[in-house]
């Protein structure tokens, strides 16, 4: 079972890690440890490989019980014995018509064979093994017999004349030999095939996870083997033995796996010829002219007949919108077809596997393929739970030979929740790109010179995703200029949200507290660069996977057809899941009539703060009484969304700070002159825009100074100097275009 099998997986894994990183004067590894470790990994490969050898060999020299080591050695080695017919298959043949040289010649050759296998015995030191401890016995004592009874014949030959006798027991001797090593054989072959051989049904037990999927399989293995039995006995079973599936679930989760082990349940029941599967998708099957792709899909049929034809993505064979340049109608009608009558019909399943949402849509929206897939034969794969992750992860590294330390296993599941932000999560596939990433740092890095060197992967081999930022971004938060309240309110979400992860990770309850929050004030305030570092702290303290920020407006979500808004604002969540979706100008989307989709678009936000709550946050920003006057006209919004932090006005005094910290961060120096009057210019204007306003204005003053010192020599004293003339004439276009 599936369970058994990943307890001995982590068994084994554990094991290897305490020999690779022990410290052998504190904590040296017990022999019975070693036995465990080595019986856990001839389980696994079915046979005696170096690792295997070298334990068992630690082990007795450390005092292991020799009683179970030999026992352990002895279940490969009878393979390996076979394998390499030690115990010979065939012995010369001993005739009384030969002539004398040719008796002579087989009776040494005879002798040659008993002395190999003696010599081999002593070397392999085994010593039987169940059920073929009593034939390897006695054959060892069967070869001595024929060793020492060979020898005698051959010196009792005196020219035409040896003992008779000798002949006739050599020749009974042989006899007994071939039967002895018939049986060998034979008891060999049935261990072997026990060892290596599995029913589909049993390797499917064997996978991680999937019980719900697992025990549907199980019972559609009774069923179709009931059916056979009914069929053998001449009973009727038209329309009952559907072998068609849907599989839907997110990438990864085992469906093309599930499908091969499929043709091969059905292949062993006997319903289908062979057990292979034929995997395409709408590239191989759809064409672009008219009678093509029934060619193509008949071509794929014809591939697949006797196994399992597997369609990935099948979805994509209906598009929605599509005209009649589209051919994808023309797979399904054809599939359908070859599926219920012609040569084909009964002769190949069919399994379409895609996202479950689509799947869902793609089914409704063809009948003639709803009825072929009744409900029964269709499964759904749940993404793998995190623990479930780690178990594949192990597993891969140790079928590749490779064992993570504790801290490495730490890393990897990380780096596993940092991938889980939506559908197209890949599940096993992340997670062995993980691990092979990992090997591939290891083989880049490593010396090799120890076991530890070739098989331990360690935390520096595990490549993160988390974005490297020079500076913490609270920390630029506090760097910005004003906004002190602000500042405050973020802090506290902030801290609010490190200690809600920090709450569930000690398993304490967690109270609600959603982060979506409304950024009010005017254009220029700040409400953007804030939403920034927002979802940069978020990310660092592990809240938010990416910590990117979407910005979108009315526009970017709302379309002018029925049904097409909330597609539009779907995309755009998806886009943003992992980070902070910033909606400017969010009042638009509840100012439209009765018959605009801005309302729509809400419908779909507010479901999506629900559904992602832990994996996006969604800032409304607006002009104060707008956003106000949205949150009031939406009860659903309002629930979700209860923090509004303020955003003022910058003042004079903040405004010129603003500018001068531009002006640095580019190398800019001022004249005195150049700075009392631009200060005073800021106290006694009265403009809107707020930090817009200051990059006009800085914008405006570099390009007249850099008219002014454009023909002079680059780097001479004052090139990067603002005089009093360049702030003049910049604040003198306020005449002529506002700035």
């Amino acid at each position: 079972m599936a369970q058994d099998r990943q307890q001995s997986i982590q068994a084994e894994a554990a094991l290897w890690r305490k020999r690779l990183t022990r410290n052998d004067a504190t904590e040296p590894m017990a022999a019975n440890e070693l036995v465990e470790l080595a019986r856990y990994r001839f389980e696994r490969r079915k046979q005696l490989d170096l690792f295997v050898h070298q334990w068992l060999k630690e082990a007795e020299e450390m005092g292991a019980s020799k009683q179970i080591v030999h026992q352990l050695k002895q279940r490969g080695q009878a393979t390996e014995w076979a394998e390499a017919e030690l115990i010979p298959k065939q012995w010369p043949h001993l005739r009384e018509t030969d002539q004398l040289r040719g008796k002579q010649q087989a009776i040494a050759r005879v002798q040659e064979q008993a002395n190999r296998f003696l010599a081999n015995w002593e070397q392999t030191e085994l010593a039987g093994n169940g059920e073929l401890e009593d034939i390897v016995s006695a054959f060892r004592d069967q070869a001595q017999a024929l060793a020492d009874t060979a020898s005698q014949l051959l010196e009792s030959f005196q020219g035409q004349y040896y003992s008779k006798p000798l002949f006739q027991t050599l020749k009974q001797l042989v006899a007994e030999a071939t039967t002895l090593g018939q049986r060998f054989y034979e008891q060999a072959a049935q261990l072997a095939k026990s060892q290596e051989q599995q029913s589909a049904l049993a390797e499917l037990d064997e996978m991680v996870g999937l019980a719900d999927v697992k025990a549907r399989i199980h019972k559609l293995y009774l069923f179709l083997k009931y059916q056979q039995e009914r069929k053998k006995r001449g009973l009727q079973t038209k329309q009952l033995l559907n072998l068609n599936m849907i599989m839907t679930g997110n990438p990864g989760t085992g469906k093309t796996t599930l499908a091969r082990l499929l043709a091969k349940i059905y292949y062993e029941l006997g319903i289908l010829s062979k057990p292979e599967v034929y995997e395409v998708d709408r590239a191989q099957l759809v064409a672009g002219y008219v009678g093509q792709t029934e060619e193509q899909t008949m071509a794929a049929i014809e591939r697949a007949a006797g196994g399992v034809l597997f369609i990935d993505e099948a979805y994509s064979l209906k598009r929605a919108g599509q005209g009649g340049n589209d051919y994808g109608q023309a797979v399904i009608d054809t599939l359908v077809s070859a599926m219920t009558s012609g040569k084909y019909a009964g002769n190949f399943a069919v399994i379409l596997a895609g996202y479950p949402k689509e799947m869902a849509t793609f089914i409704r929206s063809n009948p003639g393929l709803r009825s072929r897939f009744p409900e029964q034969n269709q499964l759904h794969f749940q993404n793998y739970a995190e623990s479930e992750l780690l178990d594949i992860a192990e597993t891969i590294a140790l079928e590749n030979d490779f064992v993570f330390t504790e801290q490495a296993l730490k890393k990897v599941l990380a780096e596993i929740e940092r991938a889980k932000i939506d559908q197209s999560f890949g599940n096993a596939r992340v997670v062995e790109n993980i691990v092979r990433a990992a090997i591939f740092e290891k083989g880049a890095s490593g010396s090799g010179e120890s076991e530890a060197d070739l098989v331990l992967l360690n935390e520096t081999h595990i490549q993160s995703t988390t974005p490297q930022r020079a500076e913490d971004a609270l920390s630029r938060l506090d760097a910005l200029i004003g906004l002190e309240e602000v500042k405050r309110e973020v802090k506290k979400l902030t801290a609010y949200a490190k200690v809600k992860e920090a709450r569930r990770d000690m398993g304490l309850a967690v109270p609600p507290m959603p982060l979506h929050t409304v950024f009010s004030g005017a254009p220029g305030t700040g409400k953007t660069t804030v939403a920034r570092l927002y979802a940069e702290a978020l990310n660092q303290i592990g809240l938010l996977k990416k910590g990117h920020v979407v910005e979108v407006s009315r526009s970017d979500l709302v379309s002018g057809f029925v049904g097409q808004t909330a597609l539009k604002t779907e995309r755009v969540i998806e886009d943003a899941l992992g980070g902070v979706l910033f909606i400017d100008e969010a009042y638009s989307l509840a100012q439209g009539g009765t018959n605009d989709y801005g309302k729509e678009a809400l419908t779909a936000l507010t479901q999506a703060m629900t559904t992602y709550e832990a994996n996006l946050v969604v800032v409304f920003a607006g002009y104060g009484k707008e956003m106000a006057q949205l949150l009031t006209s939406n009860p659903g919004l309002q629930s979700r969304v209860r923090k509004t932090i303020h955003f003022p006005d910058y003042t004079p005094d903040e405004r010129y700070e603003m500018l001068l910290a531009k002006a640095k961060s580019y190398r800019y120096e001022w004249s005195q002159p150049a700075l009392d009057l631009l200060k005073g210019h800021f106290k006694s204007a009265n403009r809107g825009g707020n930090g817009r306003y200051v990059m006009k204005v800085f914008e405006a003053i570099i390009q007249e100074q850099a008219l002014r010192v454009a023909d002079a020599e680059v780097g001479r004293p004052g090139f990067m100097q603002i005089e009093k003339e360049d702030v003049e004439r910049a604040l003198l276009n306020n005449d002529h275009e506002p700035l």
